[in-house]
Parts: C-alpha cells; structure tokens; sequence
C-alpha cells in the first residue's frame, strides 16, 4: 500500500473545508498490524527492524487493540525535537541500521515515535472512502479508547500518538514558527484518502528558512552551484543549489565562473568568494542545508558577513514574540560568548530544561552586565509581562520557550526551581548535592556518588545523577506526586548520609559550616525541604565559564570527569549526541514508589 501525496503549495488554504495539521520531517509511514505488525516505508520498503520501539510498544497493548484488528494507519516514522519539530536525520540515521546493537544504541538516546494522522482500515475494513473528517473521528474514537494521546507530545513517553487537528491555521502556524517545526498540512474535510495519488485535496505548507550564503564554485554535469560560509577563517560548503534559478541567472553565473574561476577539473570551477545568494532552505542535515532553493542575489552582502554564526541563527530564528536587545552584549566574555549566543543555547537545551522548570515558581539569579558582575536573584514578578509568562501569586512560571528566551533576554542565568510542581502537595524527587570542599577534590564527590548508587541500586531505587554546574554532583530520586511528604523524605535522606559517614568518617561530613568541615565532602541533605530550591538540570551557572548542571550517563561517573568539561558549546554538542539523559526521568517513578514505602516501613519497623 503506498501513500497518498501531498502538492505543495505557499498559501494557507482558508474555510471552513479544511482542517490542519502539523506536517513533521520523518518518514512517512503505513502501520499494517493483522497478526504482524508491519511499517512500510512511502516507496513499501520494510521499517519494522529498523524501529522495534514501536513494534515493542504495540505488542504491549496488544490485548487492548485485538477487537479492532487487523488495522492500518497512515503516519509518520519521527524523533520528536519539541512538540511541532521532528529531527529528520536522526530518523534517516536509524532506517539506514541494520546492526541490532546500533539499532538498541541509537534508540536508547534517540527514540522514535510513530504520530498517526489518519486510519485507512480498522476491524479489517477499509475506510478509505470515508471522508477524512469521519476518518479523523474514528481515529480519534480508537486512541482514547485504548488511552493513547491524541496530541503529539514530545515529552509524552507514549510510542504512538495521534496528530491533532487544527481548524484555526493561524493558530498552529504561530506555534510552528515559534518552534521551528517544517510546516503545516491543509486537508480538505471531504477528501478520501487516495492510494499512491498527489492529490489537491492534501496540501502542504512549508516553514522557509531564509540563510545567506558565497557561491563558490560551479559543477557543469548538472549546473549545479556551490554555497559555502565562513567557518574559522575558512569557507566550508554548505549548499547545492539550482532548483529556484531561472535558465537566464544559471546561464550567467556559470559563464562567470567559466571566465573568472579557477578549473579545477573537467566539470568543476571554483571562485574566491564574492557572491552572495539568499538560499530557502528548512533545515540542515548531513553538512548540507536540507531541501535547499534560489530566492535572490543578495550583492550588498560582503564574504565576511556570511558566517557558520549567522547560518546558525537564520536556520534556528527566535520567536518573532520575543523581543531581542544588544544581541552582541558580551555574557560570558572570557569563553567569548554573547547574549544571542546565550539565547541559542536556551533555545536548543528547551524541550529538555523546560519540563523540570514546568510549573514550579522560579528562582532566578540574573546578571543584568554579564558574568562575572552584578546579580541579584529575582523571585516576583514584575509588573508587566507578555502575555506567554505565566504569573501566579507573584511569582513567575516558565511553562513555554517564548518564556525561557523573554528571561535570557533579561539576563537570567541560573534557574532554580523547588523540589515539587504547585500541583503536588509533597516532593517529587528526592536530591542528595554532593559538595566537595573544591574543585581539586572532585575526586570525593565521584567516589560518594558511585557509593550511593550501589545502595540505591541494592533498595530498588533508579536514580539519575548531573553536575552542579559548580563544584560538586546531584543524584536524584524521582517519585510519584502526592506520594510522599518531606517528613518521610528527610528520614531516607538523613539515614543515607549517616549511614555514609559511618562507613567512611574521614571523607565525608554533614556539618553545615564550612570552617568545621576539614576538607571532607559535605553530604547536603538538608537542604532537601519545602520552599527550598536546587539548580535545574541543564541550566547555565554564574561562572565566568559558564558551566551548566548537565545530565550525566551513570557510566561516566569516574575518574577523569571533572565538572569544568561542560560549558555551553559542548552541552549543545553533546545533546545533539546523546540526546536528553533524563529523558526516562518520570518512567519508573512507581517503583521508587514502593523502594521507598518498603524502606520507610523497615526504618519504623512497621
């Protein structure tokens, strides 16, 4: 069975006819599930190994879907980025595998998911013929029925959700361009879905990205160009471009660089840098500016203003509701980071920073000159605030991106949020901060860190571990909402802590003045109360290098780690690389629920 296809097109279509959806850059996908569950690729090739996560998911739920079997499903194969985003060459990584142990690797940082727009077949029939707004009903009759999610949720742990439809464009458009999703789907409410047909009735709108960009060199074979942007004080290729140029303007350019270029062989010319060319583009994978074509010369453009800089943030453009001052303004002058660079840090780390910041009031420590310099914390509200921000009882909530970008602006480096939501009565993780009496004895905080997840290991707990930011390590506990109060939590944590310093008395101490602690590795549990804060995973710190409490995988707890490794460039690699480490944070919070009952009941002798 192959998919139906989309036109596209540049203008939102308008009425009441119409219904619409995110469009996400994967692969598009039909879910064929009779005894098998099967996914076919748009050309029939077979995903199913390539993806287990999702077949895995669905052979979880099987007794659940068995009375609506056989079933099909049209959709999209995606690694979801934030909500309206898919990061498409991680998708095209993973149908490329084929090695079972870098098929599990791969989707143990990057899992995928399947979102569901339509139903092509359930109980096996065909209902095709059925008009795509019936079809959507009954679509989304089926995934509450089973208790699937019928929104796309990036932080939603669920393999299979369904794309929710839009009928205000306007609406969906806005979130798009904030979160840099691909584009919109325009679906004709009286469309039935069409078998391998591009049809009028399914149009697509894409979310350009307008980059500049020095033609460098010519390649005759197809009259294709090359454009290229200065990266460390060289120019590297980042375009191949023709799609967009009239026979007159490649007809012109080729014959310039044939005059004026170098040949370096009997297809290619190259020229030094002199022409600049706007390229729309919507996305940048594999080196090379995905889906890429001409707009215009751009001759006012000098060489050394087309920079892998600013491709960056022309590719990854702030929403247009955040308004930007002194984009220049030096931040973190000694590591030579500037306030827009700051701004793209908190834009690339959101989808995994805001859900610990989700509802819980903030406390900021802001540094209105840059760091080092002036700061001051900030837990009110100010007087008048955008319309995104969430306030409550005079305190400020960053519940979305706009929010987090609106407080970079301001110069809001450290994000310090409480042990709970407003909407559990008692903690929802348990911290331990590891705090050495410096940096050069780094060396204690991994040895009690290690210590401490053999026990938590032995009473049945998962636990998850970051950097300070500082000088010293977090392990974290997370638990259900309303399960525990702090009152139970403090015993747990004041009997780890004890029970460490009776084993080693010499390392670690929990006295809380400084002056008394000889060197020994302070053992912070106290802090661990209502109304107390703690810095949020992957927030910056207000040192002059600016280090972020980073998530860290289990197994790099040893020597050679130091807390000075990550800084914001490295975090934005790293992300790209291992994706979110606490992405699984809230998986298994029911088993640490009943560790810690079992504990609690031992330690009272209940």
């Amino acid at each position: 069975m192959k998919p139906m296809l989309l036109t596209a097109t540049e203008i939102i279509p308008s009425g009441a006819d119409w219904l619409f959806e995110t469009k996400y850059d994967g692969f598009r996908c039909i879910l064929e599930w009779n005894k098998d569950i099967e996914l076919y690729s748009r050309n029939e090739g077979n995903l199913s190994k390539q993806f287990p996560e999702i077949l895995d998911f669905l052979a979880s739920i099987k007794e659940k879907m068995k009375s609506y079997l056989p079933l099909a499903l049209d959709g999209e194969l995606v690694c979801l980025a934030n909500d309206y985003k898919s990061e498409f060459s991680i998708v095209q990584s993973r149908a490329r595998l084929r090695s079972k142990e870098k098929i599990k690797d791969q989707l143990n940082h990057f899992p995928c998911q399947f979102v569901v727009f339509d139903i092509l077949q359930i109980k096996g029939k065909d209902i095709t013929n059925l008009s795509f707004l019936k079809r959507k009903a009954k679509l989304k009759e089926l995934f509450e029925k089973v208790s699937l999610p019928v929104t796309v949720m990036q932080n939603n742990l669920t393999s299979v959700q369904m794309v929710e439809p839009f009928e205000d464009s306007n609406q969906l458009w806005k979130q798009l361009v904030i979160y840099n999703g691909e584009g919109v789907v325009a679906k004709e409410i009286s469309s039935q879905w069409i078998e391998n047909t591009r049809t009028n009735s399914w149009l697509k709108i894409k979310n350009w990205r307008y980059v500049n960009v020095m033609v460098t060199a010519y390649e005759q074979e197809n009259n294709f160009f090359i454009g290229s942007v200065l990266s460390e004080k060289e120019f590297v290729e980042v375009v191949t471009f023709k799609h967009g140029m009239k026979e007159e303007e490649i007809k012109i350019l080729s014959q310039l660089f044939k005059q004026n270029g170098v040949k370096i062989n009997q297809n290619r010319w190259e020229l030094s840098p002199s022409i600049c060319v706007k390229i729309a583009c919507i996305d940048f994978v594999g080196g090379k500016l995905r889906e890429p074509r001409f707009e215009a010369f751009e001759f006012n453009i000098e060489p050394v203003d087309c920079t892998w800089h600013k491709l960056e943030k022309d590719l990854y453009p702030l929403p247009p509701s955040v308004e930007i001052t002194h984009p220049d303004k030096p931040i973190f002058p000694l590591v030579r980071i500037e306030k827009d660079d700051y701004l793209y840090y908190l834009q690339v780390i959101s989808p995994y920073l805001l859900p610990f910041l989700f509802n819980r009031p903030l406390t900021l420590i802001r540094y209105p000159h840059g760091v080092p310099g002036e700061s001051f914390y900030q837990k009110s509200a100010p007087v008048h605030v955008p319309s995104f921000v969430t306030v409550k009882d005079d305190q400020l909530y960053c519940n979305n991106v706009e929010t987090l970008l609106w407080l970079g602006n301001q110069l809001a480096i450290e994000y310090h949020i409480p042990f709970q939501p407003v909407n559990s009565s008692g903690p929802t993780e348990i911290v331990f901060d590891l705090d050495p009496p410096s940096v050069e004895a780094f060396h204690l905080t991994l040895e009690a860190a290690n210590q401490m997840k053999v026990i938590f290991d032995g009473l049945g707990f998962l636990s998850f571990i970051k950097t300070s930011g500082g000088k010293g390590m977090q392990i974290y506990i997370p638990l259900p909402a309303n399960s525990f109060t702090y009152e139970d939590t403090g015993l747990f944590t004041k009997f780890i802590c004890d029970f460490l310093i009776e084993q080693a008395p010499s390392l670690y101490t929990i006295e809380r003045l400084k002056k008394n602690r000889r060197k020994k590795l302070y053992l912070d549990y106290v802090q661990h109360r209502e109304g107390k804060t703690i810095i949020a995973p992957y927030s910056p710190r207000g040192n002059e290098s600016g280090f972020i409490a980073t998530p860290l995988e289990w197994e790099e707890v040893k020597p050679g780690l130091t807390p000075d490794q990550f800084t914001i460039p490295v975090m934005i690699e790293r992300v790209r690389a291992k994706g979110d480490l606490f992405r699984h944070f809230r998986k298994n919070v029911n088993n640490n629920e009943e560790a810690l009952t079992r504990f609690l009941r031992e330690l009272k002798g209940e």
